[in-house]
Parts: C-alpha cells; sequence; structure tokens
C-alpha cells in the first residue's frame, strides 16, 4: 500500500497522486459520493460505476445498526455486498456527534449514541470501531474522532482535540494488531482526522499530533460545516503545513464545486459530501457557469439541458422544464436524475483538475473556472 505523487502543480499545491488500496489504485483528486447505508439516495451502483466514481463512502456506525456488521462480512464487505467495483471508504461513526437526534455523550474510552432503530444505547469504542471497519471490508477506514459541533466554545473544541488524539493512538494499535497476520498488499488503510475548528492554536496542536502517527493518510474534520470560507482555507493550509506531503490528505465534508477547486489548490486530494444529491433533490444543479436554480420559474418552459457543456446523460436527454416538472410533483425520476447530474458533474470536473495538473496549466484552469462559476 502506498501514495505516490505523479505530477505536482508549480503555481499551487494542488499534485495527482495515485493511492493503491487493496481493491486497486485510484488517482487523487477525487470525490466520493456518500454511501452511507451502502447506497446513494436514489443512485444505484450501476449508475456510480456508469459516472465514473471509483471510490465511495459509507458509514460504519450505522451499518453496525442496520443490516448489521456480522451480515456485511457474510457477503464478503461493503463492495461486494452493493455490488460495486470501486474504492470503498467507512466512516467511524465520529460525524454523528453532529446529529443531536443520534449522539447522547463521550468519554475517554469512546462515545454513547442513541440506536435510531431500536432505542437502545451503543456503546463505541476506538477498538470496538476498529474491529467494525475491518469486519465491513473497506479499503479505508477512519479513526474514531470527536467532532465538536460549529457552535461550540473553544474550551468544547480543545476538549474534541483532545479525545480525537487519544483515540486515534488507541486505533492505530488495535488496528494494527488485529491485520497483523494479514499480507500487506490485503491490509485495510487507515487515516487519522485531525480537529480543531477555526481556531489555528488547537488545529496546529492536533495535526502535529497526527503528523507524529503514521497513518496511511490524513484527514482534516470538522470543516465544511458553515464556517466562512476564508476560515476554512485558512485551517487547510494550516493542517497541510504540518501533516506528511507524502501522504493523502483528506477534506471531509466538501461538496462544493468552487470549495474543491480551492481545496485541490491547497493541496488536498480525497473529498465527499451530501452536498450534492442533497442540493440536487432540492433543485440546486451544479453547471459550467453556475448554480441552476431548476425550480426558478425561467425554468418551466425552458428546453435548455441543465448544462449545454455536459456530457452525462441527463444533460443529453432531458430539458430544464421537464426536470423541473419531475421535481415539482417529487417524482423519485426526478430526483434520481437531479442527483446523477450533479455527482457526474464533479466526476468529471475532478477528471478536468487531474488533467490540468499533469499538463501545468492547473492554475488557469482554477481561475477560468471559479470566474464563469455562479453561486
Amino acid at each position: 500500500m502506498e501514495f505516490k505523487i505523479i505530477a505536482k502543480d508549480k503555481k499551487s499545491k494542488a499534485r495527482v497522486g495515485l493511492l493503491q488500496t487493496k481493491s486497486g489504485s485510484i488517482e487523487t483528486p477525487f470525490f466520493m459520493p456518500v454511501c452511507t447505508q451502502t447506497t446513494v439516495k436514489y443512485i444505484s451502483s450501476h449508475d456510480l460505476q456508469e459516472m465514473g466514481a471509483k471510490a465511495v463512502i459509507s458509514n460504519a456506525l450505522v451499518l453496525s445498526l442496520r443490516p448489521g456488521q456480522n451480515l456485511i462480512k457474510k457477503f464478503g464487505g461493503i463492495g461486494k455486498f452493493m455490488r460495486y467495483q470501486g474504492v470503498v471508504f467507512t466512516d467511524s461513526g465520529g460525524f454523528q456527534m453532529y446529529n443531536k437526534s443520534i449522539y447522547e455523550k463521550s468519554d475517554e474510552n469512546g462515545v454513547l449514541f442513541k440506536n435510531p432503530i431500536s432505542g437502545g444505547k451503543v456503546y463505541m469504542t476506538p477498538e470496538d470501531d476498529m474491529k467494525l471497519q475491518i469486519d465491513l471490508n473497506s479499503d479505508v477506514a477512519m479513526c474514531l474522532d470527536s467532532m465538536p459541533l460549529i457552535e461550540v466554545s473553544k474550551e468544547d473544541v480543545a476538549e474534541a482535540v483532545r479525545k480525537t488524539g487519544m483515540w486515534a493512538i488507541k486505533c492505530k494499535i488495535a488496528h494494527d494488531e488485529l491485520q497483523k497476520n494479514i499480507p500487506k498488499n490485503k491490509r485495510q488503510l487507515l487515516f487519522g482526522i485531525c480537529q480543531g475548528g477555526i481556531h489555528k492554536d488547537l488545529r496546529e496542536l492536533s495535526a502535529r499530533h497526527f503528523a507524529g502517527i503514521d497513518f496511511d493518510g490524513y484527514a482534516i474534520g470538522g470543516l465544511a460545516l458553515g464556517e466562512e470560507k476564508e476560515d476554512e482555507y485558512a485551517m487547510i493550509e494550516l493542517a497541510k503545513n504540518v501533516l506528511p506531503e507524502d501522504k493523502p490528505i483528506y477534506l471531509m465534508g466538501a461538496g462544493n464545486p468552487v470549495e474543491l477547486i480551492e481545496a485541490i489548490s491547497r493541496g488536498c486530494d480525497i473529498f465527499d459530501s451530501r452536498f450534492p444529491t442533497r442540493n440536487a433533490r432540492n433543485g440546486s444543479l451544479f453547471s459550467s457557469k453556475g448554480t441552476v436554480r431548476l425550480m426558478n420559474n425561467s425554468n418551466r418552459h425552458s428546453n435548455e439541458p441543465i448544462d449545454s457543456e455536459c456530457k452525462c446523460f441527463v444533460c443529453k436527454t432531458y430539458t430544464r422544464a421537464y426536470l423541473r416538472h419531475l421535481l415539482d410533483i417529487k417524482d423519485g425520476n426526478g430526483l434520481r436524475l437531479a442527483s446523477y447530474h450533479n455527482l457526474y458533474f464533479l466526476q468529471d470536473l475532478m477528471r478536468k483538475a487531474r488533467e490540468a495538473i499533469k499538463k501545468g496549466k492547473f492554475t488557469e484552469f482554477k481561475k477560468d473556472f471559479i470566474n464563469k462559476y455562479k453561486e
């Protein structure tokens, strides 16, 4: 398992890398559709393959509740269970600490969640989480982290940084022990997640802690949650200056096209977000000229595609007027078509970014894209 940088932009920190996993290699930067429960809403595994999505991310905690890790293990893991031929990441469940209806509390040893299905309690330790993610047979596991809510105090963020750092060590020890008899080329990778909110001292403290642990990759967590973009980008730059240059960097939760391009220019390699599909279901669609508000009256009689420059089958086939009608009547086909387009757009954007970096033209590509893209 390794990460190899194969191209760098001379005017920014943008780069193309090759991440090798037990399921195969994948070029960075790439965007992962969110398959929380082994499915993207309204999108099939076939759709994912067809649009060129070579990696997805599921949620280990959620899957442990339903259908259960034993069932997925029986089928050989998430990829085989959902018949998806690509790289699979699993989040630990730390993101669910952002969900007040599920999260109960955390302590030194783990996190207490409320099971929304049975009403019971689930206590997740770092060691439990590593066993769970290995059972799910994902290619890349994420450490259990404490993700602070955006509105909490600096003291609460500091406590989250402390717990996240402590749990990361436990995750690394447990993960190594569980795989000690597995050949290296068959092992699951493990990424650590630095936290710290938008507090420079806490973000640097967390990043330095993780840089001292030999993870296969590093994630920047607790951003893209509604903070000012200038603060988000400053935290990315701070973390990137500390984290190892020869390992992949994963910005968790980022899915706005401009945000992705800005993060790539700052050296991020991997992304995921529910933003593209959630917005699509509400009629907010990506295009080469910016966001299309499909439900606006101006699109009621429009014979245009969502994006004349897009090559997805949705843009090749359907008009804005028809898609608007489907969303207006809340038809499942409309939800699928809109979601498909937004995910395809981001896969194509990542492809174009990789090509621009390889050709030494990323800075020009970034400037051109951002100038044309209107929110």
